[in-house]
């Protein structure tokens, strides 16, 4: 049984923003790049930091405390590295925006691993 929650109304975050969802004790940044919603914790594997305020460079998300790039599609660090986001699946339903916290994508137990820097 997937643990599914409402964090918003469909459309919201509108292309080109992020909003912040509280759920269960955690934070979620959910952030609109080009129509696609990305739900990801709101905490850099590296450090912790909040990665809310992040500069965004296409699907690019760099983290405020250390530049480290991450690549919202794959939740992977751009260009090379093994730490990733923790990513959750996000969709449409009756006009809300539902994120299912059992359905990780990515994270930084390697549900879905990120290739190696070599």
């Amino acid at each position: 049984m997937t643990h599914q929650v409402v964090v918003g109304l469909a459309g919201d975050p509108a292309p080109g923003e992020r909003k912040l969802a509280f759920v269960d004790g955690r934070s979620i940044v959910l952030i609109n790049v080009d129509g696609t919603i990305h739900a990801i914790d709101n905490s850099c594997p590296h450090s912790g930091a909040s990665l809310a305020s992040g500069q965004l460079e296409g699907c690019v998300l760099r983290c405020p405390a250390h530049g480290l790039r991450f690549d919202l599609r794959t939740g992977c660090v751009a260009g090379a590295g093994s730490l990733s986001l923790t990513k959750f699946s996000v969709h449409e339903a009756d006009g809300k925006l539902v994120v299912s916290l059992d359905g990780q994508v990515t994270g930084p137990a390697g549900a879905q691993a990120c290739p190696a820097a070599t």
